[in-house]
């Protein structure tokens, strides 16, 4: 219990550092100092530097998808991509770490983000594996639209979502002026783009003749019966991806310990 403590708190040490000064003025020693232990204690945990602040982005990962496991066995409305991507859109903007990452900010993550994408590299595929599964549960239970490819569907989410959150630095001066109102907006727009009508029928795909139309603004509170019995369906399975998604998380972050 005492090390993983301490390991926490060397943790969020660096994460300090590395959001203050960058990767290229982050040391061992202003992190031990910052996390008052010893710099032999870090090396206890960590065999470089490098693998040290991977795990700061590990750890961050990690921990939204705990939440985002959550709240999908809370609500299976969560499943949804429109509802999805809106956390996620406001939970970057909560993890600093993480939004450096997305937007490959060099001034933060220097070679730092080179690194990650070679290190994570099974991670970033294991992601898209877990997109592309997805998405094609939620076709199966008729809550995603069946007239394009779930491919063509994937890409789709991750452009689009990309779109949204580099504009929070491209576009920073023309953007609405409530974080709340853009992610509305994503989730508005991958709700038209992908998801199935409120007030579809009961077949296998969407009733685009009947009910709500995508783009008519009908967010998933306003979900028929039908779509929230086929989410409760869907739920066992998504959420049994995402669980051993989170597993593999957590095992990438125990490869960068130090045995």
């Amino acid at each position: 219990m005492e090390r993983a403590h301490r390991a926490d708190r060397i943790l969020d040490a660096a994460g300090e550092l590395l959001l203050a000064w960058g990767y290229g003025r982050v040391t061992i020693d202003e992190i031990a100092r910052r996390a008052k232990v010893g710099k032999g204690t870090v090396y206890l945990h960590w065999k470089t530097k490098d693998s040290l602040l991977l795990a700061v982005v590990l750890r961050a990962q990690f921990r939204m998808h705990q939440r985002q496991l959550a709240r999908m066995r809370e609500d299976p409305l969560e499943l949804l991509p429109s509802r999805m991507m809106r956390r996620h859109f406001l939970e970057f903007q909560a993890e600093p770490v993480l939004r450096a990452l997305y937007t490959d900010d060099a001034d933060i993550l220097g070679r730092l983000t080179e690194t990650a994408k070679k290190e994570f590299a099974e991670l970033m595929v294991q992601g898209d594996r877990n997109l592309r599964r997805h998405l094609e549960l939620l076709r199966a239970h008729g809550l995603v639209r069946h007239d394009t490819d779930v491919q063509h569907q994937q890409y789709t989410l991750l452009a689009t979502s990309t779109g949204f959150f580099l504009s929070e630095a491209l576009l920073a001066d023309r953007a609405p002026d409530s974080l709340e109102v853009r992610a509305e907006i994503l989730a508005h727009t991958l709700r038209s783009a992908l998801e199935v009508p409120a007030g579809a029928g009961s077949g296998p795909g969407p009733d685009l003749d009947s009910g709500t139309a995508p783009g008519s603004g009908a967010g998933p509170d306003t979900a028929s019966p039908r779509i929230r019995a086929a989410a409760a369906a869907a739920a066992p399975e998504i959420i049994a991806v995402y669980e051993h998604f989170t597993e593999f998380c957590a095992q990438e972050m125990r490869r960068q310990i130090r045995d």
